[in-house]
Formats: structure tokens, sequence, C-alpha cells
């Protein structure tokens, strides 16, 4: 007789999208969900990465389900076209053409921004794909996920929307705007449920800049966090299966930062 599954197996068959989906943290959590036997479609803006993550992901699960799409979230005048698009195309393969997750991890280079350097163009475009696009995806949310608690829509942010830090002022605004984000749109597409994900410093292709930069800043970053190293993509992923598989968590944001607000 068989050990029973039924906390393992809370993802087999699930149809997950995931923005963002070819590197980083998204990629993670394309590995875990598919390990948990979801059928997973991974999109992000450049076509050839796409394609070399997919390649990738079924080198690594032979028998798993795993699709790909590009879409370029980066400009105002296409982004609703674009998303449609997306999710019409993701679904096109599926049965019920209803998925039951969608994860948005996309991101574009993380950098700072000096006020004096502010103007309307640079404070615009810092929040099209971090808040604009995460805030429209919803729109399509409630057209083409299944209406019911075990589906979801997960938003991703950073912990500098509750740590500040010098000339870090735009990116932050719109991450602490993520948080009221989740919460209002928990209530506008109940009962799919709602939640964000906010991870600390976590060592992913987003941090634009050479090799030797890069160690330093992480090395600095370590020094602020309980955990002495900076996170994982493959550690921070276990959030968003917590989040994903708990059809009680709602309206939540969920902190995974190696103890850094503690220090």
């Amino acid at each position: 007789m068989a050990d029973q599954t039924k906390y393992t197996s809370k993802l087999r068959n699930a149809r997950i999208l995931i923005i963002g989906g070819s590197s980083g943290i998204g990629y993670a959590v394309a590995e875990a969900t598919l390990e948990s036997g979801a059928l997973v479609t991974i999109s992000s803006s450049n076509p050839t990465r796409v394609a070399s993550a997919v390649a990738s992901l079924k080198a690594a699960y032979p028998t798993s389900r795993i699709h790909g799409h590009a879409a370029d979230l980066s400009s105002p005048a296409t982004l609703e076209a674009t998303l449609e698009t997306l999710f019409q195309t993701t679904v096109a393969a599926l049965p019920s053409q209803k998925l039951d997750h969608v994860v948005f991890t996309a991101g574009d280079a993380l950098s700072t921004m000096a006020i004096s350097d502010m103007s309307v163009p640079k404070v615009l475009q810092a929040g099209q794909i971090r808040f604009v696009a995460p805030l429209l995806t919803a729109k399509f949310v409630a057209r083409f996920v299944e209406m019911s608690r075990r589906s979801s829509y997960t938003i991703t942010t950073g912990s500098i929307s509750e740590k500040p830090m010098p000339d870090w002022a735009v990116v932050a605004a719109y991450a602490g705007g993520a948080h009221s984000m989740v919460r209002n749109l928990a209530l506008d597409l109940k009962p799919v449920r709602v939640n964000g994900v906010s991870p600390g410093v976590v060592d992913t292709e987003l941090w634009n800049m050479g090799k030797e930069e890069k160690e330093r800043l992480l090395a600095r970053a370590a020094k602020g966090m309980a955990t002495g190293v900076p996170g994982l993509p493959g550690d921070v992923a276990e959030s968003y299966l917590a989040v994903l598989k708990d059809a009680n968590m709602d309206g939540a944001m969920v902190r995974t930062d190696g103890g850094g607000m503690l220090m």
C-alpha cells in the first residue's frame, strides 16, 4: 500500500504561468513547480532566453510539461496587447483553456536614482515592469484563471519596500505599492487568491554590473543579513510554493530576506 501524497501532490497537473520565468527566481519557481508535477509555461522578453530556459528545464525534467512564450512588457503602448496574446497563447493548448496559477517575477535591471537625477520619463520607466505590468496582469487573471480559492495570482516585490536605503526612493515607492496592490486585488479577484512574495537581496541576473562589483555588493549585503549570506533563487522558490499550495492564504505578503529586517 503506497503512502498518501495529499501535501506533495497539491500542484500535480496544476496549470501555471510564470511571467519572468527564464532566469533567476522565476526559473527556480519553474523548477520547483515542475518537480511538483505541474504543467508550466514560462515567459520573458527575450525569445532566445526563453528557448534556452525551456531547453534547460526539459533536460533537467525529461518527462515534464513545459512551454515558453516571449512577451516584452517594457512598452506602455503595447503592454495590454502583449499580455492578452501571452494569456491566449498559453491557454490555447489547455483542454479547459483556463489556468490555475499565475506568478509574476518579471523585472528589469535594479538601479538607484538620486533625487537630482529624477525626471518624469525615468520615474515612469522604472515602474513599467515592476508596477504597471503586474497590475494590468490582474485584468487577464480575471479572464483566464479558474475562479476558485485553489487558484492564485502571486506578485513579487522586494524588501526595499520596508527597509529604505539612500537613492532607492523611486524603486521603493513602486515596491511599497505592490503591498497595497496585493491587498486590493485579493478583493477584486476573489475567490482567486492574491498574495505577494518580498525577497531581500538575492543573487540573480538583475544585478546589472560587472562580476567584481556584484561580488562586492553582495558581500556588503551579507553583513546586513542574519543568515550571513545573500539569498539563492532555489531557496526563495520555496516561499512561492507555499503561497501556491496554501488555499487559506490570501492578501498576504511573505517575506524571505535572510533576516535582513532584523539587522
